[in-house]
């Protein structure tokens, strides 16, 4: 019999079809240090590592084999839809994404997972100059920009459990990177926040010696919330062939029996004694260790080479239309449908979290001064008062801004002048006036500085073809600075990130198809271009971007130990 719908009826049908789409799967949310579900079902992250590997370039400051270029396994659906149902029969709820372009269209994998009961975990950095460099860290207004346009791209989803602001970013001897890292929570905080958004901010920290492990977890989960992070993820690989809980875990599971916000394994799955039979899953998920942690994420789906050996544990064929499993796999498989943590504490039992005084300053080297909100409109003030700005000769300019810097650091140095003001130290709460602007903006200022130092000698300001004078400034650049950043410590909430004209996530060197993507990022090495050194005449020793606390342009974003 055929239906006739009054306008009004119509609608009313539209929208509730709409309405169950958009809630497809329930919404996660945190009790505490616990995660639970819409009902009050507790939640255990049942995940896998999902993205191919990218391009590796070996070198000596690239001892973690981490990839230079991606590809977001989120942006191509053939290959979600050859996945799920693999996923699926595995029992995997989670998977985590570490790099996605934000200028591509998710909406068929997306809906892919959401329909499969699959939440996605996404790490917001990029390789190399998309995250926060280890040895010359920034939280800068580039950063924040990708940050927010991945937020503002994925927020239309149902299925995003959190945003990773880093991995493996802080090693055991540079806690001073910690301040970075929290003031980027911090920020992404806020601005979800200012959307309405619940979404769980976390990081993923590097395993090592409980005296900085457990430091820097706690440095990270101090405060207050707006300052925390949310989720605390340890890339642990311990449990090496059939090993036990009090031989692997027992050690870790009491270090954070009072830990303060939800802990889980961003990563796990040792391989230095194959098979891998994944027992730890059956530790994971018991009452052993359910009180302390919420699962975790078995590393990886796809083949991923490290320093460590070879990882995967799928195989996808030349034309990328199938996949074959392995052993691995079929291991995997059993133990993830086998243990299912217990549902315990209910939700209304669970106590809300407390955030305890952060860790002394004389015992953690890192301080409780974070690096301000990244103020893009104040820095493109100064950009547009400076004297001599950066206009590249290339337009793949990003890997030279490091070595200009380099460059102009050392010239300006000579001209008796400093590089104070586009740097920073995370171990003293120090940042310069500039330290948060685009790592452009802080070659300009510098550029301008040593301009003005050799007279406005328009030589000064050529750097080989890579600086124009500005005929319309007045202002020196310290003046400059001064009007436009007013208040360069000032933390707020921040504000959508301007459109990008050329699309694509800014400052980036990205793969969206025809390639292999995965442990991601860079260790911080910041010397793309061999060569950019002899961009400027007279140059003599040069002062290390690292040892000045200066803004880098190469990250970490994906590391295996």
């Amino acid at each position: 019999m055929l239906v006739t719908l009054r306008p009004a009826a119509a609608l009313a049908v539209v929208a509730s079809l709409f309405a169950a789409r958009v809630h497809a799967i329930p919404r996660v949310t945190r009790t505490g240090r616990y995660l639970y579900q819409e009902d009050g079902t507790r939640f255990y992250i049942k995940g896998i590592a999902y993205q191919e590997q990218g391009e590796v370039i070996e070198s000596d400051d690239n001892h973690f084999l981490e990839p230079s270029t991606f590809v977001d396994p989120l942006a191509i659906p053939a290959a979600c839809t050859r996945d799920v149902e693999y996923l699926r029969q595995a029992s995997i709820n989670t998977i985590r994404v570490y790099s996605v372009n934000s200028s591509l269209n998710h909406d068929d994998c997306m809906r892919t997972f959401s329909d499969a009961g699959i939440y996605t975990i996404i790490d917001l950095a990029l390789p190399m100059n998309g995250s926060i460099d280890r040895l010359a860290p920034s939280w800068s207004s580039n950063l924040l920009d990708q940050y927010l346009r991945t937020i503002d791209v994925f927020s239309q989803y149902d299925n995003v459990l959190a945003y990773n602001i880093g991995n493996e970013v802080v090693l055991g001897d540079s806690t001073q990177i910690a301040p970075y890292v929290k003031a980027a929570a911090r920020d992404t905080k806020a601005y979800l926040q200012s959307k309405g958004l619940t979404t769980l901010v976390g990081y993923a920290a590097i395993n090592g010696a409980s005296t900085f492990r457990n430091t820097l977890a706690d440095y990270l989960s101090c405060g207050s919330e707006g300052t925390a992070i949310d989720l605390y993820g340890l890339n642990d690989y311990s449990w090496c062939g059939d090993s036990s809980f009090e031989g692997s875990y027992s050690g870790i599971t009491t270090q954070f029996a009072d830990y303060n916000v939800v802990a889980y394994l961003s990563e796990y799955g040792c391989i230095s004694s194959p098979p891998r039979l994944w027992t730890e899953s059956t530790a994971l998920f018991s009452a052993q260790m359910s009180d302390v942690w919420s699962g975790g994420i078995a590393f990886s789906y796809f083949p991923a080479a490290s320093a460590a050996g070879q990882f995967g544990m799928v195989t996808v064929s030349a034309d990328g239309n199938s996949i074959t499993t392995s052993a691995d796999w079929d291991r995997l498989v059993t133990q993830y449908g086998a243990n299912n943590g217990p549902n315990t504490p209910a939700q209304g039992s669970a106590a809300a979290s407390t955030y305890p005084t952060c860790p002394s300053e004389t015992t953690f080297l890192g301080s409780n001064t974070l690096p301000p909100t990244p103020n893009e409109s104040a820095c493109g003030c100064l950009e547009s008062a400076l004297s001599c700005q950066f206009t590249p000769a290339t337009r793949n300019y990003s890997v030279v801004v490091g070595e200009l810097i380099n460059t102009g650091c050392s010239l300006l140095g000579e001209a008796g002048g400093s590089c104070l003001e586009i740097g920073g130290d995370g171990q003293t709460g120090v940042y310069g006036r500039v330290s948060a602007c685009d790592p452009t903006i802080k070659l300009s200022y510098i550029m301008s500085q040593y301009y003005e130092a050799e007279g406005r000698n328009a030589q000064a300001c050529d750097f080989a073809g890579n600086g124009t004078v500005n005929s319309g400034s007045t202002a020196a650049a310290a003046a400059a600075a001064s009007s436009c950043i007013a208040s360069p410590s000032a933390t707020f909430v921040p504000s959508a990130p301007p459109t990008l004209s050329g699309g694509g996530p800014a400052s980036t060197n990205t793969r969206t198809s025809g390639g292999n993507n995965g442990n991601g990022g860079n260790s911080g090495n910041s010397n793309n271009n061999s060569g950019a050194v002899s961009l400027v005449a007279a140059t003599n020793a040069l002062i290390g971007v690292a040892a000045m606390g200066f803004v880098g342009v190469a990250s970490a974003v994906w590391t295996l130990v």
